[in-house]
């Protein structure tokens, strides 16, 4: 009796590790062509805010401000 179990033991530890090692680990192809329209999405929107008139306006103004101080 304790032989059987301990051989089913065996082979349902070599069922684990065997379905484990076929479980998919990484990103599919049509999860890496989501991921980068979500990255270029979001790139853009950046780059629009960040060459915005009130963005290199405000940006423009402090680093004119700081170059303009006294020592």
């Amino acid at each position: 009796m304790v032989g059987r179990v301990r051989l089913w033991g065996k082979r349902f530890a070599c069922r684990v590790r065997r379905a484990r090692r076929s479980v998919d680990a990484g990103m599919t192809t049509v999860e890496y062509a989501i991921g980068t329209v979500v990255a270029a999405a979001f790139a853009a929107v950046l780059y629009k805010i960040v060459t915005g008139d009130s963005i290199v306006s405000g940006l423009t103004n402090l680093i004119q401000s700081a170059l303009a101080t006294n020592w």
